[in-house]
């Protein structure tokens, strides 16, 4: 693998900008050698002057690229004292220690002190895994800049052949803060050890694989490869085996349309999860760091396969479901019993208390839909809200599900499919309930997030987008409710009330999609017109096309409505298009709105969680600034200061030290 592979593949995305520009400099180089005068042509002298003049623009360019680079080092490095400083002195208060004492846990317990209570001990590992994968990060930085720099070097002097690369190394690159500093080294070295001995009782293999960090660009497993084919080519032959049957099969079409409300919901969710499953991979092929923005475990969380995999499995038993409901006379069973049994599966499979089937990730998402549920009474995080949106965009499916019970509650003959109208048509409570709950969720959340940030904007603005989807239901409600009474739909007045509460509803959701969600039509964009400044999908196509589907989406209750007012399609055929076309729109919105939220992580520099077990006090503070003013520690901001005002200036060569050659492989060192 070339090194401008390696280096895109393995660079911390949220700090792009702090690398070394290496494809910069590297166009530098090709295009002097293609602009160089030919040499049978020119005199020699001019020859190389051309290349001194290229010399003195490349090495000024070196130089402004490796203060930039040393700058971020020690800021990082900074910071990083910082909070290990910060992380001790919690420690060492959650154990009862004083500053001299260096007993264990294990110690204390046998010295008959208080246990420290199982979440703070919890706590303090979560803290300190997180602040290790900073470390690492850092030091992944730190190796892969200085290798940057040797290889660009030494690409120099083979195209010029000359020595001006590697002279130039040894005498600024190799005496640069970003090579001599260790002290990223010796915050791991005390990591490992605080938490073998402190937290980990002395078992270093246990603290070990707490701390252990997964390998940049790790490959997945052949055999979860393997599952993803084997359950997606065996739904396609089932569903494909579902439309022939449903078409050609005699007796199949009595009970359809119950059957497709009572399946369509199971479908949606599979839907949703394998475009999940394809937005988590544009995500990491595009350098977007879903992982931090959903602050899941670095170490532990669902792939793009994964996610493929479980759709590609329950895809598999609701089409066996569906079949069996086909040719449920043929197997002497209550067609009825199928999509019951369907759902009962996947609920029990989200419910399963047992450590198995992916519990990490069925629980976070459980986690999450509590908070949901239970909003505005707990703090909104972004995969709080996140969640709530594509539950907006789920609406159909939980309407599905909400007929699904009233039809199994109403009904208690199961061979028959009953009257079913009092389940739609004469529903007017619980459906409009149902309709405005994932509305009402994220409005809840916005009230929260107003009451903890006391800003209006955007929240009470985002609560009033939200707010308008009350007032379309409503009157939606109203307008089905008194349609009876009149001969023309048009002479219904709920009817208009519902139209331009539509309209106003779809206008202020499209425009907080594109302006506030994507953040697009910046007016700094420059020469990505009606876009941003900084884009992170290659192609500016797919912004365009993405802002006119968004458009056509939002308006697709116009289409249906004036599609089933003609009787062009029934109501239910029409909302079995509509519904998978919105979870298609709410699959294109993540895209863009986790790239808005990654840019602006990238602004702020921010690459892993922000765990903190407990506020820094001034204390803390003190003894944070005393071991930051350390000869061998970081450099103290207030001296770092000082030498920005010499930057720009050429170090002066301490020391010749040997060359020395390392392996790609290197970079993160021998701590993964």
């Amino acid at each position: 693998m070339k090194f401008a592979e390696h280096l895109s593949a393995h660079i911390t995305p949220e700090w792009r900008k702090q690398y070394i520009s290496y494809e910069e400099l590297k166009a530098m180089l090709y295009a002097a050698v293609e602009e160089a005068p030919s040499a049978e042509s020119v005199e020699p002298e001019v020859l190389t002057r051309h290349f001194a003049n290229f010399d003195e623009h490349f090495f000024h360019y070196c130089d402004k690229e490796l203060a930039k680079i040393n700058t971020f080092y020690s800021e990082k490095m900074a910071e990083a004292t910082r909070k290990f400083a910060g992380l001790q002195n919690e420690l060492r208060i959650s154990l009862g220690d004083n500053k001299n004492s260096n007993k264990s846990p294990m110690k204390e317990k046998a010295a008959g002190r208080p246990n420290v209570p199982a979440r703070k001990i919890q706590e303090l590992k979560l803290a300190f895994s997180e602040f290790y994968l900073s470390l690492i990060l850092l030091q992944n930085y730190q190796n892969l800049n200085f290798t940057g720099f040797r290889k660009i070097l030494k690409k120099h002097d083979k195209l010029l052949s000359v020595d001006t690369g590697v002279r130039w190394r040894v005498e600024y690159v190799e005496t640069s803060h970003i090579n001599t500093n260790k002290d990223i080294d010796r915050l791991i070295t005390e990591t490992e050890t605080t938490v073998t001995i402190e937290l980990e009782g002395g078992d270093r293999q246990r603290a070990m694989k707490r701390l252990r960090v997964p390998p940049l660009g790790e490959q997945q497993s052949p055999w979860t490869t393997f599952k993803v084919g084997l359950f997606s080519g065996s739904f396609i032959v089932l569903f494909l085996a579902v439309v022939l049957s449903a078409i050609f099969h005699e007796g199949s079409r009595e009970n359809l349309k119950v059957a497709l409300r009572l399946y369509r919901g199971p479908l949606l969710i599979i839907e949703f999860l394998f475009l999940m499953g394809v937005n988590v991979y544009g995500w990491r092929s595009s350098g977007v760091n879903h992982v931090l923005i959903f602050e899941l475990d670095p170490r532990n969380h669902l792939s793009e396969q994964h996610l493929m995999e479980l759709a590609a499995i329950f895809g598999v038993i609701w089409t066996l479901s569906l079949l069996s409901f086909l040719y449920s006379a043929s197997l002497s069973i209550s067609p009825y019993v199928n999509p019951l049994a369907l759902t009962v599966i996947m609920i029990v499979f989200i419910l399963n208390p047992m450590k198995v089937f992916r519990h990490e990730a069925r629980f976070w998402a459980l986690r999450v839909m509590g908070r949901i549920l239970a909003a505005p009474f707990f703090h909104v995080g972004f995969a709080d809200f996140w969640l709530a949106d594509q539950l907006n965009s789920l609406v159909a499916a939980l309407l599905d599900f909400e007929f699904l019970i009233c039809f199994y509650v109403r009904n208690g003959d199961w061979l028959n499919a009953g009257e079913t109208d009092e389940c739609v048509e004469n529903d007017w409570v619980i459906r409009p309930i149902v309709n405005c709950l994932p509305a009402w969720f994220r409005f809840a959340q916005c009230l929260r997030r107003y009451r903890d940030t006391k800003e209006a904007f955007p929240h009470l603005v985002n609560a009033g987008k939200y707010s308008s989807t009350f007032l379309v239901v409503l009157f939606g409600t109203l307008r089905s409710l008194h349609d009876d009474e009149y001969e023309d739909a048009l002479d219904n007045p709920y009817l208009y009330l519902w139209v331009f509460a539509s309209v106003v509803s779809s206008c202020y959701a499209y425009t907080w999609d594109i302006k506030m969600d994507w953040g697009l039509f910046d007016k700094s964009a420059g020469e990505n017109k009606f876009l941003r400044e900084e884009t992170v999908y290659s192609s500016t196509s797919f912004y365009y096309f993405a802002i006119v589907e968004d458009l056509v989406l939002r308006f697709a209750w116009a289409y249906s409505y004036i599609l089933t007012e003609a009787d062009y399609i029934s109501g239910d055929l029409m909302t079995s298009i509509i519904s998978p076309l919105e979870v298609f729109r709410r699959f294109v919105w993540n895209f863009f709105r986790l790239e808005n939220e990654h840019i602006n992580n990238c602004g702020k520099f921010r690459a892993v969680r922000d765990i903190s077990v407990a506020p820094i006090d001034s204390s803390d503070q003190s003894q944070m600034i005393r071991i930051m003013d350390e000869e061998d520690g970081v450099i103290h901001r207030r001296k770092r200061k000082q030498s920005k005002k010499a930057k720009d200036d050429k170090q002066k060569l301490l020391s010749e030290e040997s060359l020395e050659e390392a392996d790609n492989s290197a970079y993160i060192g021998n701590r993964l």
